[in-house]
């Protein structure tokens, strides 16, 4: 479907939103920006009243008017515009939280990472949203090749500029809430899909935690939301859920929710653990956590990252060997010019292998098995 890009008053665009509910159609109608409005709804149920405010394009917060919300919570999705199942998802909350269809107890912002690679169907237009985070989006091109002096001096593309505005969005968020008085609890769960399948169909990335402990009582809504494989970051990284947990501590996660396809060819039953527990998070209902057991979960840690460095990089497995598969110690898994990539340990499984990254990106990682301790 083409989404012609319209320009609407602020008045305009909260009536439509009013009626529909439908955000999705909303953002992909202004891919760019749109315009800035608020407006008040009533929970059908509840009676509880909801401040929803609309900042820009892809980006709307929910707030609770008569109570004080203890958790700040962000749902992001769309980072990769061909990611579908996450949008679908996340703007089926949005339309029954704005149709006063579900009870909001605590504050929560969506957002819709780049509206512009969703109306082409794309991982992205011009670089990888989630390589930007963490200051990366004003750094010197990461790509790798000679460019003229504009280009490689930061917020040099659309994406650049987009993940300025997602992270200083965040940051208003976790930071300007009414009460500052309440030290709320932070949250932060970015919904993705991957571009491959996986031998475990759904699986989370825990990101680089400084020496913190990992946090058992996340593991445990992970494995309630139908998620029990977890990969643990051993490094700093450019992501989105990096971000929000090493600048604003942040429970966050990357979520990884199968493999991607087009929006309508997504079984959204295969998702009803998530999205029953993201509305038991927002709406504070009780989480359906059962007691931490280490054998309920497959518990992996990064061993390689491998970046392209040369024009001539190939993988030496097939395009359908899945997320997970490992590989006997010694095997060649990779070329990068002339360097030979071989596996090192036993179990070591690949993940997230795409030979077409730019040169100087990340092209795969390989995880090894791991026991952990999380407090």
């Amino acid at each position: 479907m083409a989404y012609r890009q319209t320009q609407l008053s602020a008045l305009q665009l909260q009536a439509q939103l009013r009626k529909t509910g439908d955000f999705l159609h909303l953002t992909r109608s202004h891919e760019h920006f749109m315009a800035a409005f608020c407006f008040d709804v009533e929970c059908t149920k509840s009676l509880a009243k909801t401040k929803v405010s609309v900042l820009d394009t892809g980006i709307i917060i929910f707030e609770p008017l008569q109570h004080t919300s203890s958790k700040d919570i962000v749902l992001s999705s769309a980072v990769h515009g061909n990611e579908t199942a996450p949008i679908e998802i996340c703007n089926t909350l949005i339309k029954q939280l704005i149709l006063g269809e579900l009870h909001l107890e605590h504050r929560t912002l969506f957002l819709f990472g780049n509206p512009p690679s969703i109306n082409i169907g794309q991982r992205f237009v011009e670089e990888n949203l989630n390589r930007l985070f963490s200051g990366a989006h004003s750094q010197d091109s990461l790509l790798g090749k000679k460019q003229d002096k504009r280009q490689s001096e930061g917020l040099s593309n659309q994406e650049r500029h987009r993940a300025l505005l997602l992270e200083n969005t965040v940051k208003d968020f976790y930071e300007k809430r009414d009460n500052k008085k309440c030290n709320s609890e932070r949250f932060h769960y970015d919904l993705h899909t991957a571009i491959r399948g996986s031998k475990n169909d759904k699986f989370a990335v825990y990101p680089y935690r400084h020496n913190q402990p990992w946090v058992k009582k996340q593991l445990q809504f992970m494995l309630a939301c139908g998620i029990n494989t977890i990969l643990f970051s051993t490094s700093p990284t450019t992501t989105f859920s990096y971000f929000s947990a090493h600048h604003f501590g942040a429970h966050a996660f990357t979520v990884e929710l199968g493999k991607v396809k087009p929006f309508g060819e997504n079984d959204m039953l295969n998702f009803t653990a998530l999205k029953g527990s993201l509305i038991a998070l927002i709406s504070g209902q009780p989480l359906a956590l059962i007691e931490y057991n280490k054998e309920d979960f497959s518990f992996f840690e990064i061993d390689q990252i491998i970046n392209r460095h040369c024009d001539n990089f190939k993988f030496h497995f097939s395009d359908d060997v899945e997320n997970f598969t490992d590989f006997a110690i010694g095997t060649v898994i990779a070329t990068d010019g002339e360097q030979e990539i071989k596996t090192k340990k036993a179990g070591e499984a690949i993940i997230f292998p795409n030979a077409n990254v730019a040169i100087g990106q990340r092209a795969l990682l390989t995880v090894i098995p791991v026991e952990v301790n999380p407090e």
